[in-house]
């Protein structure tokens, strides 16, 4: 089994601005990807499977509701330390980093959040510990970057709700438990809505024939005519900024998320640059080579300073969503071109399992585009400065 050599690149000391805490959170979770992850992945990839044996390892290395409080079963950390889980879990597969995003950003925070603390009670503790798993039902057929015209929808039928509608490009779908819904009442009102695998006439067919994220299950979630009791009903907030403040926590992670592939890509294409000969010397000692992994880590550095201090700011309470959408959109950008430029490096071998590049690459291409496009992220940024929205 091939050995996990990575070393993470840190030009700007950013080491020193974190805490001990921070560090040991880190590197508790480096260890273990480095045990559990890197070894197995690339034959799961290969074979577009989820390693469900991993989803306990997450749990016990606090990955899921890392910030929720450990009154109800989540790690009370702070929003570097989820970063930086991210971050590492990442470095493995963004596949798996998706399992850990879903199911703390877009499961446990809204029942946080916006739920009753009966519904706290009851399910966070179970997502906290890996018991129960969780998806996020907001993307539709007809409806991705504008959730808005979302047609899932639920009726009042006096003593419970009548839930009917499709939701799709779902991670974890065809494994989860439970999943959050979000769906307009009679009114047109977004309400969100607890799912539990099990109610008659839901059901979670899952994605097949991937290009990307081939290890981590997607799924669509389907509703024909589900019976929702009215408990299931999140209370404390709705509208169409309920779901997207769960976004800004997942697009948050996804920030650091991204700086973990890319420096996981240039870590392999500077190693194999200094051991690959040509023309009688480690290609390493020429100067486009040396452009290429100056490049990297300049944009690596950028991009870790952008999400240190977005971190901060999160931290404080002070982060915007356009901040949010404009490190999410750059890290991952720049890890995609990173990805890129590391393939070229490595030639043909590249494009094959003995390297995780051509798989950061591949996962890379759905990272660019869900919790918001390229695109979109851009045109928030645009609205935020110009005070026009270019997309209504």
């Amino acid at each position: 089994m091939k050995q996990d050599v990575f070393q993470a690149p840190d030009y700007y000391r950013i080491d020193d601005l974190l805490t001990e805490e921070h560090k040991l959170v880190r590197d508790t979770t480096r260890t273990w990807v480095k045990k559990e992850v890197t070894p197995i992945i690339e034959s799961y990839a290969q074979k577009a499977l989820f390693p469900k044996q991993l989803l306990s390892g997450l749990a016990t290395i606090g990955a899921f509701g890392p910030y929720i409080p450990e009154s109800y079963g989540g790690a009370g950390l702070d929003q570097i330390s989820y970063g930086l889980i991210m971050q590492e879990i990442e470095r493995g597969d963004s596949g798996i980093r998706s399992t850990a995003s879903v199911q703390s950003s877009l499961v446990m925070y809204p029942i946080f959040a916006y739920g009753s603390e009966e519904q706290k009670q009851k399910y966070l503790p179970k997502l906290a510990s890996g018991g129960l798993i969780g998806c996020f039902g907001l993307t539709e057929p007809n409806h991705g970057s504008n959730p808005g015209g979302m047609e899932t929808n639920f009726k009042d039928k006096g003593d419970h709700y009548v839930l009917n509608g499709a939701k799709m490009w779902i991670s974890n779908a065809p494994f989860a438990d439970v999943a959050v819904v979000w769906a307009k009442n009679e009114e047109g009102r977004i309400h969100g809505i607890i799912v539990e695998r099990g109610m008659e006439g839901f059901t979670t067919p899952e994605t097949h024939n991937k290009w990307s994220l081939r290890a981590s299950a997607t799924g669509e979630l389907i509703f024909d005519n589900v019976k929702i009791p009215k408990e299931h009903i999140l209370p404390h907030k709705s509208g169409l900024g309920a779901p997207l403040g769960c976004l800004d926590s997942a697009r948050y992670g996804i920030a650091w998320g991204a700086i973990g592939a890319a420096m996981d890509c240039y870590d392999t294409a500077l190693r194999y640059a200094q051991e690959r000969i040509q023309f009688g010397k480690p290609i390493a000692g020429t100067q486009l080579q040396q452009k290429k992994l100056a490049e990297m880590l300049t944009e690596i550095t950028k991009a870790q300073l952008l999400a240190w201090r977005l971190g901060t700011l999160k931290n404080e309470g002070k982060a915007t969503s356009a901040q949010i959408s404009m490190a999410k959109r750059n890290n991952v950008a720049m890890a995609l071109q990173i990805a890129r430029e590391a393939r070229q490096m490595l030639g043909a071998m590249g494009i094959t399992g003995d390297f995780s590049i051509m798989r950061h690459m591949m996962n890379l291409e759905s990272v660019i585009t869900y919790e918001g496009t390229h695109d979109i992220h851009l045109l928030i940024t645009g609205m935020d400065i110009t005070g026009i929205a270019a997309f209504k």
